[in-house]
């Protein structure tokens, strides 16, 4: 332009129309940053979560581990007090008679819950044998 008498000191550009394939491989360009983008903050989403369910694990363990400590501590003191009880009101009796009394108390307690739901059988030939023919009389009484 400047061999007319022109000279272009500034050009204001509005509207670039590049070529559809440029647009298309930018566009492709911009979305495969974003999903790259995406899958790192999911990725570090998915971290964050793991190790705060790890803490909260780790948490409701030392928890429960309080609570056992604190149920068995005041067994304990039950256990001591029922001793230091009985010991002063039944004449002639020992602690190590009283402890007997309890463990003899603690294990029938625990065979009746053990025997609510299940059914203790012998590990002996002849009571195999024995179970084995009231279970065929039954069915035979039954027909």
């Amino acid at each position: 332009m400047h061999e007319y008498g022109y000279q272009i000191l500034e050009a204001l550009v509005t509207e670039m129309m590049p070529d559809a394939k440029m647009k298309a491989s930018l566009n492709e360009i911009n979305a495969s940053k974003r999903l790259k983008e995406a899958a790192s903050h999911k990725a570090e989403a998915d971290k964050i979560r793991q190790v705060k369910e790890a803490e909260a694990d780790a948490e409701a363990r030392y928890l429960s581990g309080l609570g056992v400590a604190r149920q068995r501590r005041a067994i304990v003191q039950g256990l001591q007090e029922s001793v230091t009880v009985f010991s002063e009101e039944v004449d002639g009796a020992t602690p190590k008679d009283v402890m007997d009394i309890l463990l003899l108390s603690q294990y029938f307690d625990t065979l009746s819950v053990v025997g609510a739901n299940n059914l203790i059988l012998e590990h002996d030939p002849a009571t195999v044998a024995d179970l084995q023919a009231q279970v065929g009389n039954s069915f035979l009484r039954s027909k």
